[in-house]
């Protein structure tokens, strides 16, 4: 595909609804496929990545159907799956890659999960060694991917994460349920609770007491019928095109606002956005409306403590940070690193080829907020979020911008393109 031209835009403004939320998709597909009997899952993402996940249980003998808006799942049981005839490719998805070794645990054969070369250069480490302390056989080419698995007893631990990510706590929970007796992780930080939430709504002996979290093993879980909220990862480019657009109004509705995932809204507060939530709803996730109006912002310190909870959302923070008031400082993003490329090296090169001023210390990244960015010729580097910042990026700079491999998007959210002209 040719380079996308961006144009600055005057203003975003109407309402809209967005995808659904790309966490919770991919795990309302794999607990659905473990639990007992039909799951009836509303507005799961239609992406790149939930795609994967879906074809995966397909070749272990899950029968998965869309009609519309809805998919429905036909659970087999904990340990109902079946030995897939090939290796298990789970493309660019890094959900995938980590997540579905915990469901592999239980079963009585062996897999192997594959992905694309960009994939099979993110450290795996973080997921082999728990689920080996739990007595699985997994195997991985020093450390990366492909992992093979080879299921089997699981016995349950308390594991105290070194590193705070919802992936590698979801995959020790998921292989929990499999386990003799309670397996529990510890944070040292909250990390989205996606899967504590959905676990439970599937009727897991789940229980949350602060940074920690077990799972009783041995417990079926039931088909439920839920609703995907939209993606909150995906409103914070909207949302921060509305901030920055003079003249900008914009509600975006029924959007995930776990107090997990939502650190961007906390964010925005920080920094002086013009930003609400109305219709509150408490499902088995929380939900609202987000209503946003532009205006001036101001830098902010990010500490340690929130980042995992606003780990994609980064990418567009830098952005809001470059055309901020003053100086922000972000600490202990160094997770950005092991996403689908280096976004703090993306981020950094993107935005000082428009003008902006970044530094990167061991004190943290520095951002000192310039009066107005310049369009230039910009790199996804193959990567989703990147691809979409830089967008917002452009739409608030002076001048034209080029973006190549637009391409990405599809990754997390195929129609962004079509929705942000519509809204412009």
């Amino acid at each position: 595909m040719k380079p996308l031209t961006i144009h600055p835009a005057d203003k975003l403004t109407g309402r809209l609804v967005l995808p659904g939320d790309k966490s919770i998709s991919h795990r309302a597909v794999m607990i659905g496929a473990v639990s007992n009997g039909k799951t009836v899952a509303k507005d799961i993402l239609d992406c790149d990545d939930c795609n994967y996940t879906i074809g995966a249980f397909r070749e272990m003998g899950i029968e998965i159907k869309k009609e519309g808006a809805y998919t429905t799942i036909e659970g087999k049981g904990l340990r109902g799956l079946k030995k897939p005839k090939g290796v298990l490719s789970v493309g660019n998805s890094g959900t995938s890659m980590r997540l579905i070794p915990g469901i592999l645990a239980g079963q009585d054969f062996s897999a192997t999960l594959q992905g694309y070369e960009s994939l099979s250069a993110r450290p795996m480490k973080r997921i082999t060694e728990p689920l080996s302390a739990m007595g699985i056989d997994i195997k991985s080419a020093s450390g990366y991917p492909p992992l093979t698995i080879k299921g089997g007893k699981v016995r349950a631990i308390n594991y105290r994460m070194p590193i705070p990510s919802a992936q590698v706590k979801s995959t020790i929970l998921f292989a929990g349920l499999y386990a003799g007796g309670v397996t529990v992780v510890e944070e040292a930080f909250k990390s989205r609770d996606h899967t504590e939430r959905m676990l439970g709504h599937f009727g897991a002996k789940i229980n949350v007491n602060g940074l920690k979290v077990s799972v009783e093993g041995g417990k079926e879980l039931e088909g439920r019928q839920l609703e995907v909220p939209g993606d909150i990862s995906s409103a914070s480019f909207f949302i921060a095109g509305a901030v920055l657009l003079k003249g900008s109004s914009l509600r975006i509705e029924k959007v995930g606002i776990n107090p997990t995932r939502a650190g961007i809204l906390k964010i925005l507060a920080g920094m002086g956005a013009r930003v609400k939530i109305a219709n509150k709803k408490d499902l088995f996730e929380p939900v609202g409306d987000i209503e946003v109006e532009s205006g001036k912002i101001r830098g902010i310190s990010i500490d340690e403590t929130v980042i995992p909870g606003i780990i994609d959302e980064l990418p567009m923070i830098f952005v809001l940070a470059s055309l901020s008031k003053g100086r922000t400082v972000i600490k202990g993003a160094e997770e950005l690193k092991v996403k689908e490329t280096d976004r703090i090296k993306s981020m950094k090169e993107n935005l000082e080829a428009m003008g902006a001023k970044i530094r990167i210390e061991k004190s943290g990244i520095i951002i000192d907020g310039v009066a107005e960015l310049k369009g230039a010729d910009l790199k996804s580097y193959g990567d989703h979020r990147t691809c979409m910042a830089m967008t917002i990026a452009a739409l608030a700079a002076k001048g034209p911008s080029r973006i190549d491999d637009v391409e990405s998007v599809t990754k997390s959210f195929p129609g962004f393109f079509e929705v942000m002209e519509g809204l412009k």
